[in-house]
């Protein structure tokens, strides 16, 4: 079974090699790399991206007394206005601030992986692994690039799934709340307390930005824009510049001929079967970290089949907490399809035929499917390939722990009906109860 521990092949493999402290120079160049990131995007767009600029707009309008719902492509909720308060009111910071926060806020979600991993920060996994999302994955620049507050989730979520970890269950709900306040892009994450039967943490997820959402909608202009203008806009997708980069079946297929009603209908079914395999991983049980994450990735992979928009940088939000199990056994990153699913998205690739701007959402949606296609079938066959995985013989830190020095803590996770199992310190195992 999946005993929550890493690659086999003892202190002197590949794992064990990965564990270890990363060294100063390591450390060095990744702080080059994420510098140059951030700068090179303050130093080229002087509002802090374009999706960034956006949400500013809107809270500019509210503060001349306008509805920041005129513009269609503000998708957010009344909060975000507020949020986005004081960019209006001093521009000059947003030039250096955003990127440089979307980089941390991306830094620190990785780094949330791989606590819920078991793995220490500071080791050569964790510097590694980062270097190679930044030089490796396109949609990291992209986000940086754009500004887009899909960064706000991309945190939210790793940091409310290491608290489920530790069962801090109503804490997770808090984070996931703040986060859907903000842009509600981690609605689906709710269905993971439902599966759990967290009715509490629930409450307060739902709780949280509805609170939010009233108490800004009551200082608007026009709240009900919101489901007159924006609403509408996001259920029919029909915006030609938007369309050029949405990545659901729903938007590509009838790009290549494919019924409108026939498109819809996959990107249904998929989502559909989506949310049927984060069940069957939710019950197949298993440590903490694996069950979550997977369950977690495969709720919001189903929802970015089927939702309008749908773009590249979204899976931010998924691909670090799947990156970062790399390590254990059981990991869907050692299925070679996930690698292939990353394969358009590597900077420099060139797809002969999809590379000029009308074509791009092509690369993507094979990005999204694939993934969505890999995730999903390691969660309906979780039970199996549990029975199937040989025990490793170099163990991972404890998932509750800190750094690797939290042995203390232990991980809980409940399944139908109230029963769970808990991660012994060590990532020893698991027993029921």
């Amino acid at each position: 079974m999946d005993s929550g521990k890493t690659d086999s092949g003892g202190s002197s493999g590949l794992a064990g090699w990965l564990v270890r402290p990363a060294g100063w120079q390591v450390w060095a160049v990744l702080g080059v790399v994420l510098g140059a990131a951030a700068l090179r995007i303050a130093y080229r767009v002087p509002d802090g991206g374009m999706d960034n600029a956006i949400v500013v707009r809107a809270a500019e309008a509210w503060l001349d007394g306008r509805s920041p719902y005129a513009d269609r492509h503000f998708l957010y909720l009344p909060g975000a206005v507020l949020a986005a308060v004081p960019q209006a009111l001093f521009p000059g910071m947003a030039r250096v601030l955003v990127p440089v926060g979307v980089v941390g806020a991306l830094a620190s979600g990785w780094f949330c992986a791989l606590r819920i991993h078991g793995v220490a920060r500071g080791s050569r996994f964790a510097a590694l692994g980062l270097l190679g999302l930044v030089l490796g994955f396109a949609p990291f620049v992209h986000l940086v690039e754009l500004g887009n507050w899909t960064v706000a989730s991309a945190l939210a979520l790793p940091v409310a799934l290491l608290c489920v970890c530790r069962g801090r269950w109503v804490v997770a709900g808090a984070v996931i709340g703040v986060a859907v306040a903000v842009k509600p892009l981690l609605l689906p994450v709710l269905l993971l307390f439902v599966f759990a039967r967290r009715w509490r943490a629930l409450c307060v997820a739902v709780a949280v930005p509805v609170v939010v959402s009233v108490l800004a909608a009551l200082v608007l202009p026009d709240p009900g824009a919101f489901f007159t203008r924006t609403l509408p806009f996001l259920l029919r997708g029909d915006d030609r510049f938007v369309r050029l980069y949405e990545a659901s079946p729903a938007a590509v297929l009838p790009r290549v001929g494919v019924p409108g009603v026939v498109a819809s209908l996959v990107s249904g079914v998929g989502a559909c079967a989506g949310v049927w395999c984060a069940w069957r991983r939710w019950v197949a049980g298993g440590p903490a970290a694996g069950r979550v994450v997977e369950v977690a990735s495969a709720l919001m992979l189903a929802a970015f089949l089927v939702s309008r928009p749908s773009y590249d940088h979204y899976l931010l939000v998924v691909l670090p907490l799947l990156l970062a199990g790399a390590l254990r056994v059981s990991s869907v990153v050692r299925v070679p399809w996930f690698w292939v699913a990353l394969v358009p998205q590597v900077p420099g690739f060139v797809w002969v035929g999809v590379e000029a701007l009308p074509q791009r959402a092509f690369k993507d949606a094979f990005t999204l499917c694939v993934l969505a296609g890999v995730v999903f079938w390691r969660c309906a066959v979780a039970g199996r390939l549990r029975g199937a995985v040989p025990p490793s013989s170099v163990p991972a830190p404890s998932v509750g722990g800190a750094g690797g020095a939290g042995g203390g803590a232990r991980s809980e996770v409940r399944g139908p009906g109230g029963a769970g199992v808990v991660a012994r310190p060590g990532g020893s195992g698991v027993t029921p109860f």
